[in-house]
């Protein structure tokens, strides 16, 4: 296809869009026409849900095989087998720079599950292009040829970025739409989730675990460092280094099935987990610690983990598996420790959070990080 054949191809993608009429058909003629420009023979578009640690396919279109849906209810990948989107791509942006799309093929040299994905699919190649709204990385729209088909090269790359920003701009008609869901349930800077959020998934969790006995697991973050950031480098580099973190919680908690990752306000952050063991989630939180202490802002994160999968007594409110998380948290912050501490294989925290549950019922509030609990 020529140039004038893209533009005209480009043009058609932008007006199916905007002649959609709901958020699914705009999505579905943004990948048909991202397919028929690039002469793909199959095209997705996914999205970054940060809160999940995960990378959900919204649309199939094209050449499906086995198991690929038009409109998948819930086909998504962890993002830490895709990593790529989760790279602090707005970095190489500041400059004036902007996203750019790579090319792949089955049999290439390139890490990463892509390769083995096209095998597995029998396609030959394909070009991945972020899909960046508000200057963050959004989602991914994905163009493939069949096995036998020419390989894309890196014009092909070029070209997808740029039917990557016309998604872009029809996609932030439709997120606008959306806003008011978000701003319910999200928290702006990090896009993760909020503390409305995560009091709403702990209920559930909680239920489920009386119910039927599910490891219910928190893990409470506070961020270090961030007021020296702020004071030294100012309020931009300290919203970055929040971030920055809040990519790595997503990355770390998409290693635990269905956890929900969330900034609660200010420097603190948490992961909820449900039905994972114990020790996983302990293992996880290994990780992130490991993570954040290579952050080039900050100063690493304390973290303390509650989990009705240790010897923690019974939990019958998320209160409870809060001040908990929070007691260890909170030790692991005075005691500037590297590794996560843990309720209930720590018999301190739980005097901790025993004994700040007393002087709550006794009308004291304890205050652990400076704040109550």
């Amino acid at each position: 296809m020529g140039v004038d054949g893209r533009l005209r191809a480009r043009g058609g993608q932008a007006q199916a869009m905007a002649a959609a009429c709901a958020p699914r058909d705009s999505v579905r003629a943004a990948a048909r026409g991202a397919r028929l420009a690039m002469d793909g023979s199959f095209a997705a578009i996914s999205a970054w849900e940060r809160e999940r640690g995960r990378l959900r396919v919204l649309v199939n279109e094209g050449g499906r095989r086995d198991g690929e849906e038009e409109f998948p209810e819930d086909e998504s990948y962890p993002v830490h087998d895709f990593p790529e989107i989760t790279e602090f791509l707005h970095e190489r942006w500041v400059g004036g720079g902007g996203p750019h799309a790579w090319a792949e093929s089955a049999g290439g040299g390139r890490p990463g599950r892509r390769g083995e994905a096209l095998r597995r699919r029998g396609r030959g190649s394909c070009v991945v292009a972020p899909i960046v709204l508000s200057g963050r990385a959004w989602g991914e729209l994905y163009v493939a040829r069949d096995e036998g088909l020419p390989g894309f090269d890196e014009d092909d790359a070029e070209f997808a970025t740029v039917l990557a920003a016309v998604v872009a701009a029809g996609l932030a008609q439709n997120e606008r739409l959306e806003e008011a869901r978000r701003l319910a349930f999200t928290d702006p800077l990090t896009g993760l989730a909020n503390r409305r959020a995560v009091d709403m998934r702990l209920d559930e969790a909680l239920e489920e675990h009386r119910r039927g006995a599910a490891v219910v697991s928190l893990v409470v973050c506070d961020l270090n460092g961030l007021k020296k950031v702020n004071d030294t480098l100012g309020h931009a580099m300290g919203d970055r280094l929040l971030e920055r973190f809040g990519s790595v919680l997503s990355l770390c908690g998409a290693m635990l099935p269905g956890a929900l990752a969330a900034r609660l306000g200010g420097d603190e952050f948490c992961l909820v987990s449900v039905g994972p063991a114990a020790d996983e989630v302990v293992r996880v939180t290994e990780e992130l610690c490991l993570r954040a202490a290579e952050l080039e802002l900050g100063e690493g994160v304390a973290c303390g983990v509650a989990s009705t999968g240790d010897p923690i007594g019974p939990v019958k409110s998320s209160r409870r598996l809060f001040r908990l998380a929070d007691a260890a948290q909170y030790k692991a912050k005075a005691a500037r420790s590297a590794r996560p501490v843990v309720a209930g294989r720590d018999s301190a925290v739980i005097r901790m959070a025993d004994a700040a549950a007393q002087q709550e019922a006794a009308g004291e509030r304890r205050r652990f990080r400076g704040r109550a609990t």
